[in-house]
């Protein structure tokens, strides 16, 4: 009762992440496969799964196939109701769909003029009032959702659902790009940059460079906006202070060294996204505590 995701990449592709957000946070079980969005590989790589030609898609335990996030969204939700995708209150329900559905649609400015970037951030922005409009727009749904059905958590519904799922890129280019919003969204903002999924996310990312980077617009870099941990460092030999990887349970083939101790992995993809974000890994933590000393983490 797996389910297939077909990605693109975790860096700079938007709907990728809203793609992978649905299944990992709605604990629903899934295979992901990355296929060539930036190297001119995706028609073939996504040519089994035909008519997609986008992604994210999706291939059913039955094998049926879904393209188009909110399609992928909708077919989550009929075969797993109880899973929590939307509310259950019937009008949070609607006001979900309506918001998820208007940022499936909408906002064309914010998206032309703000790429979506994880990598770093951008400083000296400049702001259009077309990209003006569609920040107010945004941030009066955020507020209306909050309002009306947010007492519960965090999220624009209290809990999560669909709606931050397709409003976390947006959180990532409010923060990434510095663009101005209120207090409280600038709250929502940041319950999306510390969420660990979304650091682990854009930890993966990291493992990958695209050369050269997508989506280049007239600003100056600077550092990502969102938390992480400072970085551990890809070496060529152990001995590790743990016989198997954190991750898989197979013993250490890879190495990374953080705070004056050696650390093994099975791979190289286990090893460099624990380096990218340390923070970020449950499971790296529970090896790591031990030697991290009171007060340093």
């Amino acid at each position: 009762m797996t389910y297939d995701v077909f990605l693109g990449d975790r860096s700079y592709s938007s709907w990728s992440l809203r793609g992978w957000l649905m299944f990992r946070k709605f604990d629903l079980p899934v295979r992901t496969s990355m296929v060539g969005l930036y190297t001119g590989t995706l028609r073939d790589d996504l040519s089994h799964l035909a008519p997609a030609r986008q992604v994210p898609v999706m291939r059913a335990p039955d094998g049926v196939v879904v393209g188009d996030s909110l399609a992928m969204a909708e077919t989550l939700h009929e075969s797993h109701p109880g899973a929590g995708l939307y509310p259950d209150d019937r009008a949070a329900r609607a006001l979900c769909r309506w918001i998820v559905a208007e940022m499936h649609s909408s906002y064309a400015s914010l998206r032309a003029a703000c790429p979506m970037n994880l990598v770093h951030g951008w400083a000296e922005f400049a702001l259009g009032d077309d990209v003006r409009a569609d920040l107010a727009r945004i941030e009066s749904l955020w507020t209306m959702a909050r309002n009306r059905f947010g007492a519960g958590g965090p999220w624009l519904f209290g809990r999560y659902s669909l709606a931050d799922v397709f409003h976390a890129p947006v959180a990532a280019r409010i923060a990434g790009y510095d663009l101005p919003v209120g207090a409280a969204a600038r709250a929502y903002v940041d319950q999306h940059l510390a969420d660990q999924d979304f650091r682990q996310w854009r930890a993966m990312g990291e493992t990958v460079r695209v050369t050269p980077a997508p989506y280049r617009i007239d600003a100056q870099e600077r550092p990502w906006p969102g938390p992480t941990s400072p970085p551990g460092r890809a070496v060529a030999t152990g001995p590790a202070v743990n016989a198997t990887c954190p991750f898989s349970g197979e013993p250490v083939s890879h190495f990374m060294s953080l705070d004056g101790h050696v650390f093994g992995f099975c791979n190289a993809f286990c090893r460099d996204k624990t380096a990218a974000d340390p923070g970020a890994w449950p499971e790296f933590r529970a090896i790591h505590s031990p030697f991290v000393n009171p007060g340093d983490d």
